[in-house]
């Protein structure tokens, strides 16, 4: 039996001019990425609202309060979209 090992032990070659040329476009997009989710990050750290809602989320009275939630309050589109718009006024 013999087994043979097919590889390519050395790394293509790259074009000199390619990498000279500065960043790609993708990687370009992916550093705006990371700087707009940075940002989002620390806006929500500074945010009161923000950090009342980790807050009331994350008390362990309010997990206990959704574990015992019924499903008869079965609201309807419209009327949750006619309250969200009255409360947001």
């Amino acid at each position: 039996m013999q087994i043979r090992i097919i590889a390519n032990p050395a790394p293509p070659a790259r074009d000199a001019s390619a990498a000279s040329s500065g960043p790609s476009s993708e990687s370009r997009r992916i550093s705006d990425d990371v700087a707009q989710a940075r940002h989002t990050a620390l806006s929500a750290l500074t945010n009161d609202r923000f950090r009342v809602m980790l807050e009331q989320i994350t008390d362990p009275s309010a997990s206990g309060a959704l574990m015992t939630m019924r499903g008869d309050n079965v609201v309807d589109f419209k009327s949750a979209l006619s309250s969200y718009a009255d409360n947001s006024e």
